[in-house]
Formats: structure tokens, C-alpha cells, sequence
């Protein structure tokens, strides 16, 4: 009878490693939101790829698109808590959705546990060539001088376009009117036709725009200057001091997936988001490995849930 007991609480003991060792033993799937091609999916790949050869697994990217990542998300939290679905979560999905939709089928601070953030990314203030203006400075004396006749884009409301452009108009005190448009895509085409004025537009999708002058960039919205356009200045530098806004990606799993697996993805992420090439790639894409520890990833989402929702309260945000 002691022998049993012996055995068993050996067994109990032994549990924990014997998972981690053993996790993967199938392959694994990452949720994304958005579609195919799109930045989340493209730095998801990035990471898939370096999972799978530290796993000795095969990682697949499962785009399940629409709804502001709201199906995606829900899909991911009521999956089996086995490790086995992870999600890329976005300011959108972890952040924003939950104050914008009164019916959330899900609730990321208790439904998901964070792994890692994987990526910030930086956005620019650009503007059409045709707007009189070379500065931040002069757009926010435009602004001043014609309240609501500078208009600005964004892929829809409550993306990181619309919350920058808010948070503008919070800390500057002026007054531009927000053009929501039904993605990404139809925003920047607008923006290049001079339908509107001014966007936060994502850095990989503005540079080469910028580079053949069809926009003009002003400055960026995160805290520091990037690597590939050294001379052009954040935000606080060109007038409008504290502000940042960075969009960001990060890797999540259902909270009651068990811990051990939990470090192993942690661990083979952090260990990814450290190799030369993958920061290379990522670069690339306009992104910043970050690679952080599950508690500094979930004191980010609830310092990011705090802030975007003063925000979003103040600016009377709604779904389109």
C-alpha cells in the first residue's frame, strides 16, 4: 500500500516535466484574425516558422477573418486549454474590442493568458501632398485655424489608426474629422488619392509611399525614431510631447491551458525573438522584436486596457 502511494506521488511530482518534455506531440495551431498577407499574419509566419523547428512540430497559421478578430478570438478562447491553439493577439482583440462591444463573446483578461509580446510596431503621421503642410506644427496650426476641415483616415473604427487619431485630437486640442473605411486597403487608396488629408498609417505600408513621395511623412507615433528613417522625429519631438501610440502582436493561449506547456511556447518564443535573422525579418515589416515574459506581457495589456479606454470613453467611440 505504501509502495502505491510512493509511486503515485513519484508520478504526481514527475507529471509537469514529463508534459513539458512531451508538448508538443501533435501539431499546433496559431489563430489570426486578419487575412493572409496582411502585417499580423506576416509576423506570424515569421514566428510559426522558428516555432516549428524548436518544436520539431509543424506550427500552422489559421486566418479566421472578419468581425475585428471578435470570431478569431472566440474561436481561440473556447478551444480545448490544451496548448495546442494559440493566438496572436492585437491591441484590437485584447484591448479595444472589449470596450467597444457590449456583447463580447469573450473576455480577454480572464479568458486568455499572455505568453509573449512578440512585436510593437510603429505608425506615421502622413499626410497627402497636396495639404500645406511640412511639420506637425503646421498641421496642428491648420487644424486650429479651420476647425473640422482636416480630415483623416482609418481602416475602421477602434483600429490603431482611429485610436491615434484620437488621442491627436485629445492631447492637441483640435478639432479633425475621423473617415472610417472598411479596411486597410480602401483607407490607404483614399489617402493616395487625396480624398482625405491625414492618416496614422502603418510603417510598412507607408514607407514606400513615402520613399516615391505620393504621402508625406511627419513623424512617427512611437516612443522612439526608427532604424530605417532616422531623420524623421516621434511625435514628442515635433510638438506634441507624451504622446505614443504603438500597435503591437503578441502570443496568447486559453487560460486554463496547463502551465508547463505554457513556459515551453514561452520559452521557444522568447528564444526566436532573439535570433539575428527573425529580427532582421521583422524589421523588415516595420516591426520591433519584443519577446517579453508572460507577466510583463499581462501588466502591458491591462497598462493598454487602462489607457485606450479613457479614450475610447472620451471620444464616444462606436462600431461601424
Amino acid at each position: 500500500m505504501i509502495a502505491r502511494m510512493l509511486v503515485a506521488v513519484t508520478v504526481g511530482l514527475l507529471a509537469p516535466a514529463v508534459g513539458a518534455q512531451s508538448y508538443p506531440g501533435k501539431p499546433v495551431r496559431i489563430v489570426v484574425g486578419f487575412p493572409a498577407g496582411g502585417p499580423t499574419d506576416v509576423v506570424t509566419r515569421v514566428l510559426a516558422h522558428k516555432l516549428a523547428e524548436g518544436f520539431g512540430q509543424s506550427v500552422v497559421v489559421e486566418n479566421r477573418t472578419g468581425g475585428g478578430g471578435v470570431p478569431a478570438a472566440e474561436f481561440a478562447a473556447k478551444s480545448p486549454p490544451d496548448g495546442y491553439t494559440l493566438m496572436m493577439g492585437t491591441l484590437g482583440t485584447l484591448v479595444v474590442n472589449r470596450h467597444l462591444h457590449a456583447n463580447l463573446p469573450y473576455e480577454p483578461l480572464r479568458d486568455f493568458a499572455p505568453i509573449s509580446q512578440v512585436v510593437s510596431n510603429t505608425n506615421f503621421l502622413v499626410v497627402h501632398p497636396s495639404v500645406p503642410a511640412r511639420s506637425l506644427n503646421e498641421v496642428l496650426a491648420l487644424a486650429r485655424r479651420q476647425p473640422g476641415k482636416l480630415n483623416y483616415a482609418s481602416s475602421g473604427n477602434g483600429t490603431t489608426p482611429h485610436l491615434a487619431g484620437e488621442l491627436f485630437k485629445m492631447m492637441a486640442k483640435v478639432q479633425i474629422t475621423h473617415v472610417p473605411y472598411r479596411g486597410g486597403a480602401p483607407a490607404l487608396t483614399a489617402l493616395l488619392a487625396g480624398e482625405v488629408d491625414v492618416s496614422f498609417e502603418n510603417a510598412l505600408v507607408a514607407t514606400p509611399h513615402v520613399r516615391s513621395r505620393r504621402l508625406r511623412a511627419l513623424a512617427v507615433t512611437s516612443g522612439k525614431r526608427m532604424s530605417a528613417l532616422p531623420g524623421l522625429p516621434t511625435m514628442s519631438e515635433a510638438g506634441l510631447p507624451g504622446y505614443e501610440v504603438t500597435g503591437w502582436y503578441g502570443l496568447v493561449v486559453a487560460s486554463a491551458a496547463p502551465k508547463v506547456v505554457m513556459e515551453r511556447v514561452h520559452a521557444e518564443s522568447a528564444k526566436a525573438l532573439r535570433q539575428k535573422d527573425v529580427i532582421d525579418q521583422l524589421a523588415n515589416q516595420g516591426s520591433d522584436a519584443v519577446g517579453s515574459a508572460p507577466a510583463e506581457f499581462a501588466a502591458f495589456i491591462r497598462s493598454e486596457t487602462e489607457k485606450w479606454g479613457k479614450v475610447i470613453k472620451a471620444a464616444k467611440m462606436r462600431l461601424d
